[in-house]
């Protein structure tokens, strides 16, 4: 900032002495005499440089068709990063119009948040200015510029919506603009309002930290976000594009405008995106089956959620490193199904008139969690903050215990953690409970809402089994004590439906890693599902193995190997390697996840060798491969690959046509075994070859591998100052999530003392959480150590 000067409503001026702090990017204004109240205008003059961290307003480089590097300018506000690209005063609350005016080389292209009302050369530059936005946050205010080119807009209503990307990608944009075009129109139904800008841009980023950014009218995406090939992506590639896109258009109404009041309740702009995501996904492609799907993201909010160190959804921001540290699992995924849960109890109907009347109460504003609670309340007549308030102010979430009395079923709740406290954590939540009961060949159910510490349920006579958490909406574990359990396997599976067995499998796990279910009796469990053909069911089985081989000891990997091998092949067998006819697209990412996990996990020789031949035939003719077989074909090849392959990996993604084969041969380079071709990968992310937007995933994920665990927190500790100048601190956040892999006592202690030693804080209690669940993983090691061969080979043998 390099002048500020006051004028009055006479125009008299009176120039301020500046004050400025660095660290968090503000000024104070002084004046020689006090301001009189009234009408005033603040006049600054301010100049800066394109950054290269990915925030405020920062430069992307990529290359051009013809090899020749490129620039554009991008910007990124969310958190409070608005002030790094002008005065402003950058918070929520702060609404203001914001009239932008670009001036640029005359062959670059200029986008913001609304259209464009003249555009002139002037002086040999290119004047392009843009008309008013609606009243907004600063952190929503966004530009572009450098070469872009645009789709022929769509309109959805009075909107014209538009794909930017850099010259030469343009054929990877019908898929996201169907996307975009399909969940704008369904937004503007369910929540009763037009869409708030005068167009909709969404932009491909060449270098962007974060998956994708709500500026309003011109949403910013990380590539593989928003482009993909509808031919060549995987299930899970076009979901992930649906997904994101879906979300960013959510939020122009719930987050842009209308808006959280401070940072704390940043949940309600981002888990609600996110249901909101899912609902129009499912809505577009129900055969997708999206909310089952949800469900293992879900879970992934359980395992943070039952940590001691969790935080509420909603908690107290003081520093903007607060505000970043609550873009996480809890505030979106933990947020969304706590909505979920609420939907489902007071109708998805009273739900939506409910939303509507949020929105139309606090447009143009700002809101917070009560507002939301005070409009679903009125619409469901109901007390919703005395429902819900326990889940969002509240850490953890219940573990509701299901038990046999005679003609009564008893449930009970308290907090689930994975580590014993002392003393123990007495949190109660009023939780909606759906039960169904199979009595002989009917079916009964039945709706409770438990408030206290425990309730009893009276059955019917001739009840063969009971499972509680029917249809799998609440937010809770729940544990089916004998003989609860033994009947859903033996008698009760086949009334389940597939998001109830997945979730019947994952609450096992999570109290097996607890400590409350012994190992043997859950790896007896998963023999129940060979003939599983679910992908989210898998996907928990497959988790489970992953943990225990990040736990075991050299020595039992070939067991786990084998009971890998064991549970998989017969699935695999049946599904073959190749598409049927009237194959869905779930069984065809299921072949896929099982054949990754039988080459790898299950380190099985034939199909690695099977592997290596059906690539072969991909790179002479991809249209002969199933798309969704192909990562797991590129990711057998990078475990058992040699220095060859490796560099046969390196150009490919060097080269990559899609975003998503960028990404895929990328990644495959963390996957070697051989310590010098992983020694290679760690250099590459810090010189400059792999962009910062990925590097530090890719440091994260060797943490979590066994094979490189130790070589890659070696190179951690070497290089974090490099690293932290370097790579932006949401990913440096993300990055430090892999030490959760370094499961050894050893490692263990070497870590904390790394982080105490350097007193390094990563916002909130996101360190905090990384420790606990490393301790939790070798808490497991050290209490099941010396039974994990044992029943390894019991399971091996109870499936043979």
């Amino acid at each position: 900032l390099q002048s500020a000067m006051a004028e009055d409503a006479n125009r008299r001026q009176f120039k301020a002495r500046i004050e400025s702090e660095q660290k968090t990017q503000r000024v104070e204004f002084s004046f020689q005499e006090p301001l009189r109240p009234g009408e005033w205008r603040l006049h600054l003059s301010f100049h800066g440089k394109l950054n290269d961290q990915l925030r405020g307003f920062y430069r992307s480089t990529y290359k051009d068709v013809l090899g020749t590097q490129q620039t554009l300018a991008a910007t990124q506000f969310e958190a409070t990063d608005a002030r790094r690209a002008f005065p402003c005063w950058d918070e929520p609350d702060f609404k203001a119009v914001f009239a932008t005016t670009l001036v640029i080389d005359p062959h670059l292209t200029a986008i913001s948040n609304t259209s464009v009302i003249s555009e002139s050369v002037e002086s040999g530059k290119k004047v392009v200015r843009f008309a008013d936005t609606i009243k907004m946050s600063t952190y929503l205010v966004a530009f572009v510029v450098g070469r872009m080119e645009a789709t022929e807009p769509v309109w959805i209503g009075k909107t014209p919506l538009r794909l930017w990307t850099v010259p030469g990608k343009q054929p990877l944009t019908p898929f996201g603009q169907d996307i975009a075009a399909a969940s704008l129109k369904f937004f503007e139904d369910y929540y009763g309002m037009p869409y708030p800008g005068d167009k909709l841009d969404l932009l491909a980023i060449p270098d962007f930290a974060s998956g994708a950014m709500e500026n309003l009218g011109a949403i910013t995406f990380r590539e593989t976000a928003l482009l993909v090939d509808r031919q060549t992506g995987t299930h899970a590639e076009l979901e992930r594009v649906a997904d994101v896109v879906a979300h960013e258009n959510a939020h122009m109404w719930f987050g842009d405008l209308v808006t959280m009041s401070w940072w704390n309740g940043l949940w309600l702009n981002e888990a609600f995106a996110t249901f909101m995501e899912m609902l129009a996904v499912d809505a577009g492609k129900p055969e997708w089956k999206r909310w089952e799907s949800f469900s293992v993201a879900r879970a992934a909010a359980f395992s943070v959620d039952g940590l001691v160190s969790t935080r509420p959804i909603e908690y107290p921001v003081h520093a903007p490193k607060d505000a970043d540290a609550m873009f996480d699992i809890l505030t979106y995924e933990k947020g969304a199904s706590v909505l979920r849960m609420l939907e489902q109890h007071i109708g998805p109907t009273v739900f939506r008139d409910g939303v509507r009347q949020y929105l139309r109460t606090h447009a143009y504003g700002n809101a917070d969690t009560q507002d939301l609670w005070t409009a679903l309340g009125t619409a469901a007549r109901q007390p919703v903050p005395e429902l819900m308030n326990g889940w969002i102010f509240q850490p953890g979430f219940p573990l509701v215990t299901a038990e046999l009395h005679g003609q009564e079923l008893r449930l009970s709740q308290q907090r689930f953690t994975y580590l014993v406290q002392e003393p123990a954590l007495e949190e109660l939540w009023q939780i909606p409970i759906q039960i169904r009961l199979a009595v002989g060949n009917r079916t009964e159910h039945r709706q409770l809402l438990l408030t206290g510490q425990e309730t009893k349920v009276g059955l019917p006579d001739g009840v063969t089994s009971v499972f509680v958490n029917e249809g799998g909406h609440g937010f809770y574990r729940v544990r089916h004590r004998a003989p609860l359990l033994e009947q859903l396997l033996d008698q009760g599976l086949d009334r389940l439906a597939a998001i109830e067995r997945f979730i019947l499998v994952s609450d096992t796990w999570a109290t097996t890693v607890a400590g409350l279910t012994t190992l043997p009796e859950y790896l007896r469990l998963t023999g129940h599902f060979k003939s599983e053909r679910d992908k989210n069911v898998w996907a928990v089985l497959l988790d489970s193995f992953s943990f225990l081989n990040r736990i075991i000891s050299s020595e039992d990997r070939k067991d786990l190997e084998t009971l890998v091998c064991h549970c998989v092949k017969p699935t695999i067998e049946e599904l073959g390697w190749d598409t049927r006819q009237g194959e869905s697209d779930l069984v065809r990412q299921l072949r896929g996840d099982l054949l990754g996990a039988l080459g790898k996990l299950g380190n099985d020789a034939a199909t690695q060798q099977e592997a290596a031949e059906r690539y072969r035939r991909y790179r002479q003719d991809p249209a002969s491969i199933d798309s969704n077989v192909v990562p797991a074909l590129v990711a057998i090849l990078a475990h058992t690959g040699d220095e060859a392959r490796y560099d046969e990996f390196l150009e490919l993604y060097r080269t990559g046509s899609t975003p998503q084969e960028e990404r895929r041969y990328l990644f495959s380079l963390a996957s070697f075994r051989h310590k010098e071709l992983l020694a290679r990968t760690l250099t590459r992310t810090i010189n400059g070859e792999i962009r910062t937007q990925d590097a530090p995933f890719i440091v994260g994920a060797m943490l979590l591998s066994v094979y490189s665990r130790d070589l890659t927190w070696d190179f951690v500790k070497a290089n974090w100052d490099h690293m932290d100048r370097l790579f932006p601190k949401q990913g440096l956040r993300r990055m430090c999530g892999g030490i959760v892999g370094l499961a050894t006592p050893e490692l263990e202690q070497d870590v904390r003392d790394f982080f105490a030693s350097r007193k390094i804080d990563l916002g909130g209690k996101t360190l905090e959480q990384y420790l606990e669940q490393l301790r939790v993983s070798v808490s497991f090691r050290e209490r099941e150590g010396r039974t994990i061969q044992a029943a390894l080979v019991s399971a091996i043998q109870h499936e043979t």
